[in-house]
C-alpha cells in the first residue's frame, strides 16, 4: 500500500515506522525537519519538509497516486484542511484525520472524511479498562504493550504485527 502521512510527530512517526516496517511505500511529510527524528532510525521511506495542507506540497509528495492519506499534526483546523483537500480535490478514497474535539470529528465525518479522536478513543479505553471489559480493552491493550516492547528493543517488529497486517 502506498501511504502518505503529514505530521511527524508520535502518533505520525510510529504508524509511519510502523508501516514502513510492513513493507508498505510510506511518504511521512511536516513542516518541521526535527520531527523527523521522532522516525525510527529503520525507516525506510521517504521524508518531505513541507505543509501538508498546501496544494503544491500534495502535488510534489504524489498525493495522486497514494491508495490512502492520515492528518496526523497537532492541529484540528490543518488536519480538516488537509484531508478535504486530499479527498475533494485529489480523489483520495481513503482519508484519515485526528481531531481532538469529538464534535467536530463527528460533523467532518458526516461529510466523509474518516474522522478519529483521540479524546474519545482513550475515554473508552480508560473505561472498559475500570469496567473489566474484555472485548473492548484487552486486544488493544495487548497489541500496544508488544508495539512498545517493539519500540524498547525488547520484541522484534515481526512479532508485533497483527496477523493479515504484512503485504
Amino acid at each position: 500500500m502506498n501511504v502518505l502521512i503529514v505530521g511527524s510527530g508520535r502518533v505520525g512517526a510510529t504508524l509511519a515506522g510502523m508501516l514502513d516496517g510492513a513493507g508498505h511505500a510510506v511518504t511521512i511529510v511536516d513542516v518541521d525537519r526535527a520531527s523527523f527524528a521522532h522516525l525510527p532510525s529503520t525507516f525506510k521511506g521517504t521524508t518531505h519538509l513541507g505543509n501538508g495542507a498546501d496544494l503544491d506540497v500534495l502535488r510534489q509528495v504524489g498525493v495522486d497516486k497514494v491508495d490512502a492519506f492520515l492528518a496526523l499534526t497537532d492541529g484540528d483546523n490543518r488536519n480538516l484542511m488537509a484531508a478535504q483537500i486530499t479527498k475533494e480535490i485529489f480523489g483520495v478514497k481513503r482519508v484519515f484525520a485526528k481531531v481532538n474535539d469529538p464534535i467536530r470529528a463527528e460533523i467532518y465525518r458526516a461529510k466523509g472524511i474518516t474522522t478519529f479522536s483521540r479524546t474519545t478513543i482513550l475515554a473508552v479505553l480508560l473505561q472498559a479498562m475500570l469496567l473489566d471489559d474484555r472485548e473492548v480493552g484487552e486486544v488493544l491493550l495487548q497489541r500496544t504493550m508488544k508495539l512498545e516492547r517493539v519500540m524498547a528493543g525488547e520484541e522484534s517488529a515481526a512479532a508485533a504485527a497483527p496477523s493479515g497486517a504484512r503485504r
